[in-house]
């Protein structure tokens, strides 16, 4: 139920959406016979949908997101285990094709991969159910598990979470994990944006981590002004900040998160 209404909710929380209904609005207005309403209505939402689609003002939305975004591994530890958090699969092609196919945050595996191979960690746990009903064929963690292998990680350093959807259930599941093996250093990777709530909902289930952040998608302004053209895909990098500070509020209003644990 909560992940059906965060997912309707976050359909009005979209640039496109405000848009839409700001013309909408006008339109109305316009037939209702009033015209200077529903000029100034259709004008708001194209005004909104121009400024969510331009990279200044989508980069610095991004920018606010990450900024919480520190990197605290600490040289010369080599961790228990290094912590993959899931959301990079394209579950639908996955499943559509004989391919492994994933997204941009692709770099949390990637990230995983390098701590493995140089030996700065000695396992992985992989935190990644499916939201898809029974019977689809592709479970993030178990995938990402069998992609590792193929990179020649043994399968006896790799443990996996299959069950977790959401990032509160990352953490509850990690946590459970890392008990009953006896960790205690423990790095987690995931994207840039992402890490001020994962961190948050570990510190809420007592596991303190480190964190490789990953992903970084803003720039500085200073090297660049970015483009003040219109794009989709701009639009689509603003729509997924602005669902991230979402999903903050939605979590803490739940008390799913706490302050950060301090690092050893």
């Amino acid at each position: 139920m909560f992940f059906f209404l965060s997912k309707t909710l976050d359909l009005f929380l979209a640039p496109l959406t405000w848009a839409l209904l700001l013309a909408l609005a006008g339109l109305v207005a316009l037939w209702r016979k009033r015209p200077r309403l529903g000029a100034a209505l259709v004008g708001a939402g194209v005004l909104c949908l121009y400024a969510f689609s331009i990279e200044p003002v989508s980069n610095a939305i991004e920018r606010a997101v990450e900024s919480s975004a520190v990197k605290t591994v600490r040289e010369g530890v080599t961790y228990d285990a290094a912590i993959l958090l899931g959301g990079m699969v394209d579950v639908d092609a996955s499943a559509s094709s004989t391919a492994r196919c994933y997204d941009d945050n692709v770099e949390r595996l990637l990230a995983v991969f390098d701590l493995l191979r140089s030996g700065r960690a000695r396992s992985a746990v992989i935190s990644g159910g499916t939201h898809e009903p029974a019977g689809v064929p592709v479970v993030e963690a178990t995938l990402l598990a069998r992609q590792l292998e193929d990179w020649g990680i043994s399968p006896a350093r790799i443990v996996v979470d299959d069950r977790a959807i959401n990032t509160r259930e990352n953490a509850l599941n990690v946590a459970d994990i890392a008990r009953v093996r006896g960790w205690k250093e423990l790095v987690m990777v995931t994207s840039a944006y992402h890490v001020r709530r994962a961190l948050g909902c570990f510190a809420a289930v007592g596991l303190a981590v480190d964190v490789l952040p990953v992903d970084f998608r803003a720039y500085d302004p200073a090297l660049r002004s970015g483009s003040w053209l219109p794009r989709a895909a701009t639009l689509f990098e603003t729509t997924s900040a602005l669902r991230e500070w979402f999903g903050r509020g939605v979590y803490a209003a739940k008390g799913w998160t706490a302050p950060a644990l301090p690092a050893r």
